[in-house]
């Protein structure tokens, strides 16, 4: 049994993205950052689409190059192919979207990482895990890359692996033409046929467009082209036709096109033609290694395409396979894929990195709280916050599960210095204590300030409110809850919406699952629920139903605390726990009330604080683990 389903081969980058539409490169003003190259796109496409997926491929030592190689493990793409060269940067290229038909882009790939790629870093060992081998066809363009190619492709044939290619052709990454000119597909050459012809037969499946037959045949005429690579190959030849969809030539190439195997396509509408063939690609191994048909295997490539083309970006458009099965289940709702909200929640829901299956999170998002205590001022209270975060990677210790809430008008330091430790990082936007919710000052009308968050914060809104609430208070409060959510998802930044009825008027076993489902109503799809600990284990279940019924994808609920005693919170853990969507909780004052108290007092130090409040957290650790483990264990 092998242990990886495909390895790809070549090109790595970081894509610099215009996010402006409809204007020519030097007209764009931001850019978003995604991984790029097509051996990178198609590892991360079939991982998506449940195939154990590896790249091989070198990256710089640098921030760009750990980019990559960070967002390849969230992929879940197999990385120990990845080699870091101390010399050279991490390839980066700068693309727009002028229309439908024109994409400039400008390749920086002047002596890059990914081009030093050699033989010593092909290691048989690995090569003889994987199923197939696919290789693209820029890597054959020099001769050190092109020897590193061709050994991994030798080592897969002998240990029984299948083998593609992806035709892959740009010319200017064969010196061809020039640096602006990027977005050209086809310039006639004799040496690139030959160079591309002398190793046609090492393939089992060979894809392109009629542009890349046209090179890798010599003739512009389609068929013609076709022709001669069969002399070549025995190899199925998969023809991408943009808009007329692709055919699979298994034998003899027949006298019309037409008359090749294929899958049925997908009337959609072209917004991006970037990345198409690398999702089409993607698809085409999933049925290819799933010894699908092969109209079924064009079937998943057409999808994946159609994804690829509506969609900003290239591996980012990309689906999940619970992604690709609703659509082929459920069909066009409209063209512009991009725009079908049922379709996008789960894309979004479906692809998102790093799961949370365990949350002890520490909260010290206070900021009413802490400003009224005696000795506080706004630079103290940010000194406090620093030591929480102390706290909590002193708990943590370095393990995934473990997270905090931090504010950034008081607690900027502790927030800048959270990134990067591992830890997960909820950052409120609610202005404290609103009611009807207002949101803090620097979220403007628009909340413009998101695009200023790095990608890992999520966004946290703290909203009172109840089935009793007025109908003018409902929709006061449901609009600025949608305006953040909108903003968050335009941002790509995951959202957690608590809730609170309690401090509003009576609550039954129905309260909280009323309001749940109401968001869900108005389009409001939570990445993680905050409730605070419900009375009874009907409010739980019905509480979990209301969610469940609504997003399969939800990553979860967090208990809050309300300044409770850690018995009452080890009771309500208890209840909570025999919950599977119940992932653990997010407590601030039990951990930190006192400690906070007596410090901005002068009554102990730093050292003194950070003990008291490791302690606390750590207790709440091992209170909520031991409501898990015991659940688990009645459960056997």
């Amino acid at each position: 049994m092998k242990r990886l389903d495909v390895i790809t081969i070549g090109r790595s980058s970081v894509d610099l993205y215009g996010a402006q539409v409809g204007g020519r490169l030097e007209d764009m003003g931001s850019f978003h950052k995604y991984l790029g190259g097509s051996p990178t796109n198609m590892a991360t496409g079939t991982a998506r689409l449940g195939l154990k997926s590896a790249l091989i491929t070198r990256v710089g030592d640098e921030h760009m190059g750990r980019f990559i190689r960070e967002e390849l493990e969230r992929e879940g793409v197999d990385v120990r192919g990845v080699t870091t060269d101390p010399e050279r940067l991490t390839a980066l290229v700068l693309l727009g979207i002028r229309d439908e038909h024109r994409f400039p882009l400008i390749f920086y790939r002047e002596n890059c990482a990914d081009m030093a790629l050699c033989e010593e870093d092909i290691d048989p060992g690995f090569i003889a895990e994987a199923r197939a081998v696919v290789a693209a066809g820029t890597h054959l363009s020099h001769p050190r890359t092109e020897a590193a190619v061709l050994k991994a492709l030798r080592l897969a044939r002998d240990s029984g692996a299948r083998t593609a290619l992806d035709i892959d052709y740009r010319p200017n990454l064969w010196g061809l033409s020039g640096h602006g000119d990027g977005e050209n597909r086809f310039i006639e050459s004799d040496a690139v046929t030959a160079r591309l012809q002398g190793h046609l037969g090492l393939f089992d499946l060979i894809v392109g467009t009629e542009e890349e037959f046209h090179i890798a045949g010599g003739s512009t005429d389609t068929l013609t082209a076709l022709r001669a690579v069969r002399e070549l190959t025995g190899a199925t030849l998969v023809l991408k036709r943009g808009a007329a969809g692709a055919v699979a030539f298994s034998g003899a190439i027949p006298a019309d096109l037409d008359d090749g195997e294929a899958g049925p396509g997908f009337p959609i509408e072209v917004f991006n033609v970037l990345g198409a063939g690398d999702g089409f690609m993607s698809g085409l191994l999933k049925g290819w290694l799933d010894d699908e048909s092969w109209p079924k295997a064009l079937e998943y490539a057409n999808a994946c395409g159609a994804f690829a083309v509506s969609r900003h970006g290239c591996t980012p458009a990309y689906p999940s396979l619970e992604e690709l099965q609703f659509f082929l289940a459920r069909g066009i709702r409209t063209p512009a894929l991009r725009h079908d909200a049922e379709l996008e929640q789960i894309h979004w829901s479906t692809n998102r990195s790093v799961d949370w299956p365990q949350m002890r999170v520490f909260a010290f998002d206070h900021r009413m709280q802490l400003e009224e205590l005696d000795g506080a001022t706004p630079a103290r209270i940010g000194a406090f916050k620093a030591l929480c975060l102390r706290a909590a990677l002193q708990v943590s210790g370095g393990r995934h599960g473990y997270g905090i809430l931090c504010d950034d008008r008081l607690g900027r330091t502790a927030l800048h210095a959270a990134s990067g430790t591992g830890l997960w990082v909820g950052r409120p936007a609610e202005k404290p204590g609103s009611h009807p919710l207002a949101l803090e000052a620097e979220f403007g009308e628009d909340c413009g300030n998101l695009v200023e968050w790095p990608l890992h914060q999520v966004v946290k809104v703290l909203c009172f409110c109840h089935p009793d609430d007025t109908a003018a208070m409902r929709a006061d409060q449901e609009a600025t809850l949608k305006r953040l959510y909108r903003a968050a998802r335009r941002n790509r930044l995951e959202f957690l919406l608590e809730i609170i009825p309690s401090k509003l008027g009576t609550v039954d076993d129905d309260t909280n699952a009323s309001l749940i489902r109401r968001f869900y109503e108005i389009g409001i799809y939570p990445d993680w629920w905050k409730l605070e600990p419900l009375t009874s284990p009907e409010a739980w279940v019905a509480a979990c139903a209301a969610i469940s019924d609504n997003d399969q994808n939800c990553r979860g609920i967090v208990v809050l605390g309300l300044d409770s005693s850690e018995a009452d919170l080890g009771a309500s853990f208890t209840e909570a726990a025999r919950h599977d969507l119940v992932k653990g909780f997010a407590v601030g004052r039990t951990i930190f009330g006192s400690a906070a108290r007596d410090w901005l007092a002068g009554a102990i130090d730093d050292d003194a604080a950070v003990e008291r409040m490791t302690h606390n957290f750590s207790r709440l650790c091992a209170l909520w683990d031991a409501a898990r483990d015991s659940t688990k264990e009645n459960a056997a």
